[in-house]
């Protein structure tokens, strides 16, 4: 009954997190809000137990699967140099630099625990990041890289991680032994997730080719695999984390989902988005829960050592300031590499602003890994004796992700606000080409079958003449769609500022009729004219019809060509290549 109640308020808390958020137009990112929330119900009261391998299991698999499912491939692809530089360089840079700095600076931590403490500090949070950078205000290609980080640093963090916390216990350290673990447990874990999720979408196709496509089995199989990827990866002594994530981006590759039935693809988005929602707030719920202990234990830990509380959180401070500029640095340097490398094949290329630099500083947050890692250090049992400064080590990284977090809340709107978010995103230009592309291809369709019909220059019959009233209708929606996104010189721009305003209108009344018609509707059930099943089904059809035209609103252009700002000097993008 406990597990139970436990529960349910977690997911009370998540959907009121939201709604204070959203309501009382807090100014500071939704996680930072759920963190606060947690702490509060934590002095109030409510109190959960972390298992970190629990924690692990139940929320990593599927958030690290949904978010490598959505990863676009192409740019995955084209900027895989400047991730994994991110991804596996900067993590061994800041686990050896902070390292050496948190010893520096405390020295009652012996080196090798300092560098447990850098390493679990080092990967970035894939949530946080997300959160960060949402509503689409910074350039595609920096969320790109962003991302593609989160997703692959966790692995190489925890590893440095693993092999930190067994020098400190026994002693002892074998670099090649180091290395050659982390090569079997990365390259393991990705053949792992990619063979299982390809079986996995082998079995998917044979049954939505023999018409077993029933969207609730599909969707609860679909949920069950980054789990079962995650445990079958573990058991072999290889990655999870790599295993989900390139469990993720196999099954996106394979194409099943564009096989399945519209509802299923529907009702799966669906689905996930509310999965990613919930298990999002409720980590960041679970971080706030534990901030309160924490900050108690950290406190204690200072007065025992004859210290001021205040002097502990300025060693947070300074942690965190080093692993920025040590990121900073290490980005920079990166870059610096590529440029010159660039130059020495006589490619041309140019340095990305300051600014893009620093929000992917600043956008380096530290989260729900961290805090996993850091409390599954040993504690004293009849097992074996403690982690060496156990409780300081957690106290630090505790402090160091809310103070990552608070410096990206503060510093990244003025940041973002000096970007263009579509700085080198070449899908912003394909996205409006492939529509005008389709809407030709439609209208050089329509004019096939007019020839067709008035090839022979016989009477046409009553079905022809439906078919070319129907044409005619097409021809005049597709024209129109063309005619609102052709931008090019040769179409003209009142013209096309025309038929977007008639479209924002048309769409506008449309939505103003389906709003009367949910009314008459609720009015006929309160009448008991109609019964709830018939509400139901007349429900959906209005939903289907609603979020239609939402979908078509949001493709309308948004400026016309005379409007738009005029190309700027060009940007890096990031792959030594200028765009």
């Amino acid at each position: 009954m406990h597990a139970v109640f436990m529960t349910l308020a977690l997911l009370a808390v998540t959907g009121l997190s939201s709604l204070i958020s959203k309501v009382g137009r807090v100014p500071v990112p939704l996680p930072l809000v759920q963190i606060a929330i947690g702490s509060v119900a934590s002095l109030a009261g409510l109190r959960i137990g972390f298992d970190p391998d629990m924690f692990l299991l139940l929320f990593i698999p599927p958030l690290l699967f949904a978010d490598a499912y959505r990863m676009p491939m192409r740019e995955f692809g084209e900027l895989r140099n400047v991730i994994i530089m991110l991804a596996l360089g900067l993590v061994v840079f800041t686990t050896v630099g902070c390292g050496y700095f948190i010893h520096w600076l405390i020295p009652p931590i012996i080196l090798p625990a300092a560098f447990a403490l850098a390493a679990v500090m080092s990967p970035t949070d894939a949530v946080s990041v997300g959160s960060m950078l949402e509503g689409g205000r910074a350039p595609a290609r920096v969320v790109h890289i962003l991302h593609g980080e989160a997703l692959l640093n966790d692995a190489s963090g925890l590893v440095c991680f693993k092999f930190a916390v067994t020098a400190a216990m026994t002693g002892l350290f074998s670099f090649q032994q180091a290395l050659g673990s982390f090569i079997v447990m990365s390259l393991g874990g990705v053949a792992v997730g990619v063979a299982i999720a390809w079986a996995a979408c082998r079995a998917e196709h044979y049954l939505l080719l023999r018409g077993y496509d029933d969207p609730p089995t599909h969707i609860t199989l679909a949920m069950m695999l980054p789990f079962g990827i995650y445990l079958i990866a573990d058991a072999a002594g290889c990655s999870g984390i790599l295993a989900a994530v390139a469990g993720g981006m196999t099954v996106k590759l394979t194409g099943v989902m564009s096989e399945a039935r519209t509802e299923t693809r529907l009702k799966s988005t669906t689905v996930w988005d509310m999965l990613n929602f919930t298990f999002n707030a409720v980590i960041f719920l679970l971080l706030g829960l534990q901030l309160p202990d924490l900050v108690t234990g950290g406190i204690r830990l200072a007065r025992a050592g004859g210290l001021s509380p205040w002097s502990l959180l300025l060693a947070i401070v300074a942690i965190q300031v080093a692993m920025s500029a040590m990121r900073f640095a290490w980005i920079w340097i990166s870059i610096t590499m590529r440029v010159v490398l660039a130059r020495f094949r006589h490619r041309n290329t140019v340095i990305p602003s300051w600014r893009s630099v620093l929000v992917m500083t600043v956008a380096g947050t530290r989260g729900a890994i961290t805090l996993a890692a850091v409390l599954s250090l040993p504690v004293a049992s009849a097992a074996g004796p403690a982690f060496p400064g156990r409780d300081l080590l957690v106290t630090l990284a505790a402090g160091v992700i809310v103070c990552s977090l608070l410096m990206a809340s503060i510093a990244m709107p003025g940041l973002l606000a000096g970007l263009v978010p579509g700085e080198n995103d070449p899908s912003l230009r394909e996205l409006d080409a492939m529509r005008i592309e389709l809407a030709r291809a439609a209208i050089q369709t329509m004019h096939d079958e007019q020839e067709r019909l008035t090839a022979g220059g016989a009477q046409l019959d009553e079905a022809a003449e439906l078919r070319q009233e129907a044409i005619s209708r097409l021809l005049h929606e597709y024209q129109d769609t063309l005619r609102r996104l052709d931008d090019t010189q040769s179409a003209e721009a009142d013209i096309r500022a025309a038929a977007i305003r008639e479209k924002r209108t048309e769409l506008a009344l449309r939505l103003h009729v389906i709003r009367h018609m949910r009314e008459l509707l609720h009015r006929r059930v309160v009448d008991k004219r109609i019964n709830d099943e018939t509400e139901w089904t007349i429900t959906q059809e209005l939903d289907f019809m609603e979020h239609e035209l939402q979908i078509e609103a949001k493709a309308l252009p948004r400026a016309t060509p005379r409007d738009a700002p005029s190309p700027g000097p060009r940007r890096m993008d990031f792959q030594g290549a200028s765009s």
